[in-house]
């Protein structure tokens, strides 16, 4: 193939500059911002008389941002609206009456902070829902055809009723099968009025049928995530007969129309109450089935206020024992569970009035909200210390307590002593694990209202527990857990470390393993709410000692993920040390945390950044290829950019070097990729560099750019990648800005190759003999791809070397003018070449053209033909 000389064209780049800036447009500058919003402004003007005036006008306006969304809308959002229909605990949470007025009169016996039945059946609904298909079997027999046999046993009448109250409706039987969760939620909503529908109609037979159905699908746990839901949907069937029960026996007390008092005793009930209540109970006894039984037995316990004032005592061990009887553990909860709530104000009152009540006392603090508890923490103390040690050990009682304290907070006038009281007991026991499991739940309440004098006190408390005989080993957790509410509350870490036992404290952390996870949680806590560089000798000292324990932790068989995060963090502390103008000080930090972290390559990477003096001999011991590239041509510009032109240059031989190194496949994310393209990224920065680099006097003219190019043409690339070609026009655009008079941009301080040569012919003539090298292999490449699969890589690269020609070639070389003609036609050839693109480009042409010194283009754009597809 021919040599095509090659000319570089002469650039102004001042000039180039001025003409592509855009015309500068006057612009009144008032209150009008594009990103303001839009504002209507009413305005009120009222005339006011001046002398030598005949009127002025003074102006009030009031602004107001209009949302055109919202005012098509009239502030209704339809997506939102759907939403809240849609919503199931929006459906489930509708209640009666009657169920506000007895969740009114629980909370009058214990406190209106009490969390209600009501929201929290609410939350039951929403939360456990199920897309699968749920059936209802209601059985419902009949004895119409057993009429012609006749029955005159008493047994027989006692049995034909108890099947009565097995039966829903006589003659029909129910099943409702593949019925969705709202379906099945409407069905039971229907069975909840059909019973309120049977109580007014005086078919109180039927109302307890349907109870006794219903509760019978509490025993079907075939789809177990909608259990909850189910249950909470079936109680309420059960509340609302135990509450239409006990109305009915309350009225039948009224007597010349006086009602019986609040706080009434079986003696006020009369007979016939006391008859009707007997026999509802009698009713539920005769129930065959244990589910049913017991479910509506304890909807209607309340009952037996109206005849024993210890009735509800005497029942409760025999209900107990039921549930012992249910064979499914699911469902053997739950019934559990619907009983602690029928009787809830008696739990309260039982803890109250029960000397050894301490495992009662106990389920209460663990399940009643935590607001509840702390508002009566003086209370549960008091109750706490009438307890029996034998029973229940005091230190757990108050070790709830204070997980209920740690959520909510108790009243401030009693907050120092309940610490006080806790305190006595919990430093009294000689057990260190019953101590630690205390002490921890306590030490968050010291926190969060107290100073760093008494959290120093419990701290020191701790370690005068956990010290003797290495007892701290076995409670590594309890002690991490403490560290952890420690830090969580003092977020200023010079406050944290005047804490005097902090750091003592961490000296019980004797195992490596837990040692460096607390210091990973302390680390974490630091980089999160340090705001503010620091330099404080004793949050330094402090945090490198705990820095360089993370990092002595580092070995072989350390994974990637545990090396990165501690490099994080180590990174991070890094980061916020600053000792301002003070760079002898910032230095020999930089030098001791090198010395320190030098095992965990991220570490390493920071302080190159931070301290170029030490990149050289430090890059090397990087693993990255790319990162090792990167920061030799980071550490170069530095160098650079600081006069030191015998560093920079060693940088540069260093990138160079490296660069038959970088393999095929590289490690992104975890995936491997091919390395081209990341090559061709690093090198087009590489070659912006160069352009600023003076050549060393004893290497020759353009040494480091000759042993790039030599390095480009031995690296083994893809077959069927184009990347050499574009790193080889990259080259040519170089070269080519090279040979300007004066370079694009200059580095301070430092002379460039322009001012070295001056222009010289023997410079310029090395430069052009280079680009013709180069435009050579560019011409080799293209000629190779003259293949079917490859004519469109082909067009795509021609239009790409014409375009290079265009911008830094001189077309009145009639040879270089002849390449380009050449490199027109090869782009549109087999109608590869994108014709919109052709269009554009002939019309750039054309329109330079008409530039001063650029006529030749004109001739140039007569020969451009273009061709269209057929």
């Amino acid at each position: 193939m021919a040599v095509f000389p090659w000319h570089s064209r002469n650039r102004n780049y001042k000039a180039e500059f001025a003409s592509c800036r855009l015309e500068a447009v006057p612009l009144e500058f008032g209150d009008y911002h594009p990103l303001k919003p839009i504002t209507v402004t009413e305005s009120k003007t009222k005339k006011v008389s001046r002398k030598g005036s005949t009127s002025s006008t003074s102006s009030s306006s009031s602004s107001s941002v209009v949302d055109p969304l919202s005012s098509v809308l009239d502030g209704t959002d339809p997506l939102s609206m759907f939403a809240a229909s849609a919503d199931p605990a929006s459906l489930a949470a509708t209640t009666d009456n009657s169920r506000k007025k007895r969740d009114r009169d629980d909370n009058s016996i214990v406190g209106s902070d009490f969390e209600p039945w009501a929201s929290k059946r609410g939350e039951i609904l929403a939360r456990y829902t199920t897309t699968e298909k749920l059936s209802i079997n209601l059985f419902m027999g009949s004895e119409k055809g057993k009429a012609g046999t006749a029955i005159s046993a008493m047994s027989e009448k006692v049995r034909t009723r108890l099947e009565e109250l097995d039966d829903f409706e006589e003659g029909s039987q129910k099943e409702l099968l593949n019925l969705t969760q709202q379906d099945y939620v409407n069905r039971i909503e229907e069975l909840n009025q059909s019973l309120k529908d049977a109580w007014a109609s005086d078919q109180k037979v039927k109302a307890l049928k349907i109870v006794i159905q219903c509760s019978k699908l509490l025993s079907d746990t075939s789809v177990i995530q909608f259990y909850p839901s189910k249950f909470v949907l079936i109680t309420d069937i059960l509340d609302t007969f135990g509450k239409l029960v006990y109305e009915r026996i309350f009225s039948m007390c009224m007597d010349n129309h006086s009602i019986l008092p609040d706080h009434f005793s079986p003696e006020n009930v009369n007979d016939t109450a006391k008859e009707t209540c007997l026999n509802w109970f009698f009713k539920i006894a005769s129930i065959r089935e244990l589910i049913p039984r017991f479910y509506v037995e304890a909807s209607i316990l309340k009952c037996n206020k109206f005849l024993s004032k210890t009735g509800i005592s005497e029942c409760l061990p025999r209900l107990t024992c039921m549930v012992r009887g249910i064979g499914d553990p699911l469902v053997s909860v739950y019934a559990r569970a619907y009983l602690c709530r029928a009787l809830l104000t008696e739990m309260m009152e039982r803890c109250k009035k029960l000397a050894n009540n301490a495992l009662l006392l106990n389920s209460v603090m663990s399940a009643f909200r935590a607001e509840f508890i702390a508002t009566r923490s003086m209370d549960f103390i008091g109750m706490i210390k009438e307890c029996d040690e034998s029973g229940f050990p005091k230190h757990l009682l108050f070790r709830s307590l204070g997980l209920n304290l740690a959520l909510a907070n108790p009243p401030e006038s009693d907050r120092l002593q309940i610490l006080n009281e806790a305190w006595k007991v919990i430093t009294k026991l000689k057990n260190p694990q019953d101590y630690i499991n205390c002490a921890e739940v306590w030490v968050e309440y010291t926190c969060k209202h107290f100073t760093k004098r008494e959290v120093n006190t419990v701290l020191a408390d701790v370690i005068k527990h956990m010290t003797p005989d290495r007892a701290f080993e076995d409670s590594y957790p309890q002690l991490q857990s403490i560290i952890k509410k420690v830090i969580a509350h003092f977020h200023d870490f010079s406050v944290l470390f005047s804490v005097e036992k902090f750091l003592p404290f961490l000296d019980m952390f004797q195992k490596e393993s837990v040692r460096v996870e607390v210091c990973k949680c302390i680390m974490e806590v630091f980089i999160k709410h340090q705001q503010e560089p620091t330099k404080d000798p004793v949050i330094l000292n402090a945090l490198l000692h705990i820095c360089k324990t993370m990092h002595d932790s580092v070995n072989a068989l350390t994974l990637e993920d545990e090396k990165r995060m501690l490099a994080y963090l180590i990174n991070g502390f890094i980061k916020m040390v600053s000792f301002g103008r003070d760079f002898e000080q910032q230095l020999s930090f930089y030098v001791e945390a090198r010395s320190m972290f030098s095992n965990l390559e991220p570490v390493l990477v920071q302080l190159i950044h931070a301290c170029v003096a030490y990149c050289f001999i430090t890059i090397p011991s990087l693993v990255g290829i790319f990162t090792r590239l990167n920061l030799y041509l980071h550490s170069g510009q530095v160098a650079l950019a600081n006069q030191c032109l015998s560093q920079a240059d060693a940088f540069f031989k260093a990138a160079i070097s490296l660069v038959p190194e970088v393999p095929k496949m590289i490690n992104i994310d975890g995936k491997m990729r091919p390395s081209e393209s990341f090559l061709l990224e690093f090198l087009c920065n590489f070659f912006s560099t160069l352009l600023i680099v003076p050549d060393h006097p004893e290497h020759g003219v353009l040494f480091l750019v000759r042993e790039l190019l030599n390095v480009i043409q031995d690296y083994t690339w893809e077959d069927n990648s184009d990347e050499k070609i574009r790193i080889y026009t990259c080259v040519l655009h170089l070269l080519s800005a090279m040979s300007q008079e004066t370079y694009l941009y200059h580095v301070d301080k430092v002379d460039s190759n322009d001012s070295l040569y001056g222009g010289d012919s023997k410079f310029l003539a090395e430069n052009n003999k280079l680009c013709e090298t180069v435009m050579a292999q560019i011409l080799e490449h293209l000629k190779t791809l003259a293949k079917d699969e490859a004519l469109k890589r082909q067009s795509s690269l021609g239009l790409s070397f014409f375009n290079s020609i265009l911008a830094h070639g001189d077309l009145r070389s009639n040879r270089l003018n002849q390449l380009s003609v050449n490199l027109w036609h090869l782009a549109q050839r087999h109608g590869c070449a994108d014709t919109r693109t052709m269009v554009k480009t002939l019309e750039y042409i054309k329109k330079r053209s008409k530039h001063p010194d650029m006529g030749h283009l004109t001739d140039l754009a007569l020969r451009l033909p273009l061709q269209t597809r057929t």
